[in-house]
């Protein structure tokens, strides 16, 4: 496979503090990669680095070849990367279904003329967009709850609508802040099929932040490990699964993870 995602040096500093330090990793097309640490090892600065929400220090970031650090968020969105944030960021006084329709929007081919006069481009082009509303609901299970307000879905739904809301852009990367958090094992369990069937389905590449060591085993590639901004690992589930290093810093006792 091919690298979609390259990681080159990359160092973050705030003031005297390194939080991230030449960290180096690529993600391979299609594939479902993890990255794993402790608190504060560095995993959600790793995602603003990519998204362009901090400035990288020192390095470089590459998307399909191109450098993408130093380009300004809504420039970084438009290249393919979407994500979702570890503290859901929802519209929360919108519905289920208008808060995956403001993303759908984006991709819109009609113009402003267009929609004041209403004419075939623009109901043709809305007729596309609710029928793209409505597949990503059947997806995501929240059909039956498209007319309910966001504040008001409980918060396992609330973690399936952000990704929804992802997906309605259109990426070629999508970045999962913690995905699970608040969830159930049950509620895991169904969140982990549901990632590999959205990257089968969309032709997606997904890069996941997650502490639920079952998830990240049962659905990642690869998987790279943070302890304290630097990386302490990466390799395949098995190969992070019989690494001591790993198991002192963050996985716990070997015989609780295997």
């Amino acid at each position: 496979m091919s690298t979609i995602l390259a990681l080159k040096n990359v160092t973050k500093q705030f003031g005297g503090l390194t939080a991230v330090g030449d960290m180096c990793f690529d993600v391979k097309k299609d594939s479902i990669s993890g990255l794993i640490g402790p608190n504060g090892a560095g995993k959600t600065t790793i995602f603003n680095l990519i998204t362009g929400i901090y400035n990288v220090t020192e390095g470089e970031i590459l998307f399909e070849g191109n450098r993408v650090d130093g380009l300004q968020p809504y420039q970084i969105a438009d290249t393919g990367i979407t994500r979702t944030f570890q503290n859901i960021r929802l519209f929360k006084k919108l519905t289920t279904y208008e808060n995956i329709l403001t993303a759908c929007h984006y991709n819109t081919d009609y113009s402003i003329l267009d929609a004041v006069i209403r004419n075939k481009k623009f109901r043709t082009g809305e007729k596309k967009l609710h029928q793209q509303v409505q597949e990503l609901l059947e997806i995501m299970e929240l059909t039956d709850r498209k007319d309910a307000v966001a504040s008001n879905l409980p918060y396992g739904l609330q973690r399936r609508l952000e990704i929804a809301r992802a997906l309605a852009l259109k990426p070629k990367l999508l970045l999962l802040d913690e995905p699970a958090a608040g969830m159930n094992p049950d509620e895991t369990i169904r969140l982990m099929n549901l990632i590999k069937e959205v990257r089968d389905r969309f032709n997606l590449t997904v890069l996941v932040i997650e502490h639920h060591m079952d998830l990240i085993m049962g659905i990642c590639d690869k998987i790279v490990v943070l302890n304290f901004g630097k990386k302490l690992a990466e390799g395949t589930t098995q190969e992070i699964q019989s690494n001591s290093k790993v198991i002192e810093a963050y996985l716990g006792e070997e015989d609780v993870i295997c």
